[in-house]
């Protein structure tokens, strides 16, 4: 311990640059096969080791049904109170599992509870079927997702994560999914952050669930993500923890033991923790630009700051930087919220961080009676 706190003293000593590492690459997590650290708000990377290397990665490969199951939550295709027949191959299926039994009904709560505390493979095909119908096409939709995130070293064969030929990830790649997770599925936190809870907690056969996840009750700030093992990953953690406004998502893959993959795993956001700061920028709903609208309901239109815009930086660094505003042409009727352009936050010419700017409120096109009104009293005052 005394050991690596000097290493991350003397860190804090020299420039953020993940090349300040080369050579010490394996200081941190010097047990496992690859990893990774990143800034979760912008996707940058703190730290790597052999981030691009195709791996298995075990249950985390349920990171990917989780962000279907929550996709179909939000687009109201399915409902967390909604009661589902459990199917004979759920549960048959083995290795982690919530002990679910065929014919018996479930709410989907209960199964997201189960694949997220407990890696229940059962409870992660049932969920699978209930979406897709079937495991295979589920799997299907899994491929789809990560290549609509852009990812180029993962391949799924199965959703559960279970050893089977052709099915792998990255380091790099596993933190893009639970990136996707955490920003746009925030939903998730309320499942992975809890430590223990119940399954069927009002009914007789309640079911005691403990996370698998032991950061989220022993690690200041950590709320997910998802554990992993098995013969071919070994012992495999995506991590996240928020302290302040700086949230960290920390992936550790092919370990030996699951003692060691949590130390290292909470070595990794300690360096992190310990070595960069956001420096929150502009705030959400922040004016950023005010444009005059024809035509319309209101004659000035703000267009505002959809999120916090912010940059990951060394604790000891103060920066400057530019801004670039892009708006698109706005057409009308445009509602409240609505995305109409971005912002690009520059240091020496380099797009550090970007931003998604909304119209601040619901905009209509006046009626022909209103445009007719509107002429005859700009040219009564003379505006015309």
């Amino acid at each position: 311990m005394k050991k690596l706190g000097l290493f991350l003293l003397i860190l804090l000593l020299v420039p953020f640059n993940v090349s300040a590492l080369e050579g010490d690459e394996d200081v941190l997590i010097k047990n496992a096969t690859s990893g990774i650290l990143i800034d979760a708000n912008s996707g940058k990377i703190i730290y790597e080791k052999e981030k691009d290397k195709e791996v298995a990665v075990a249950s985390m490969t349920k990171m990917v049904a989780q962000i279907i199951i929550l996709e179909e939550i939000e687009k109201g295709n399915i409902k967390w109170n909604q009661e589902v027949i459990v199917s004979k191959n759920a549960a048959d299926m083995g290795g982690s599992q919530i002990y679910i039994e065929e014919g018996e009904k479930i709410t989907i709560e209960d199964l997201m509870k189960g694949i997220s505390m407990a890696s229940g493979n059962d409870a992660t095909v049932q969920m699978a079927e209930v979406i897709a119908g079937t495991e295979a096409k589920f799997v299907e939709l899994m491929n789809k997702k990560v290549k609509q995130l852009g990812l180029k070293h993962t391949h799924f064969a199965n959703c559960t994560g279970l050893d089977q030929e052709n099915h792998y990830s990255s380091a790099y790649d596993m933190a893009m999914i639970a990136r996707e997770l955490v920003v746009n599925h925030p939903d998730i936190l309320k499942f992975s952050a809890l430590y223990e809870d119940y399954l069927r907690e009002d009914t007789e056969n309640k079911f005691w669930l403990v996370n698998t996840n032991k950061l989220v009750r022993f690690y200041e700030g950590a709320d997910g993500l998802k554990t992993g093992h098995t013969d071919a990953a070994g012992y495999c953690l995506a991590a996240t923890a928020k302290r302040g406004d700086l949230r960290l998502i920390g992936i550790v893959l092919g370990e030996n033991d699951s003692k060691v993959r949590n130390n290292e795993t909470m070595a990794l956001l300690d360096y992190g923790f310990s070595t960069v700061k956001l420096n929150v920028l502009r705030k959400k709903g922040e004016v950023v630009k005010k444009i005059k609208m024809d035509k319309a309901n209101k004659e000035i239109v703000s267009i505002i700051l959809k999120d916090n815009l912010g940059v990951v930086e060394n604790v000891l660094e103060k920066e400057k930087y530019s801004y670039e505003i892009d708006v698109d042409k706005i057409k009308l009727p445009i509602n409240e919220g609505s995305k109409v352009g971005k912002i690009k936050v520059l240091k020496k010419g380099n797009v550090v961080a970007t931003g998604d700017l909304v119209i601040s409120e619901t905009i209509t096109p006046l009626s022909y009676l209103e445009l007719l009104k509107k002429g005859i009293v700009d040219l009564v005052s003379g505006n015309l």
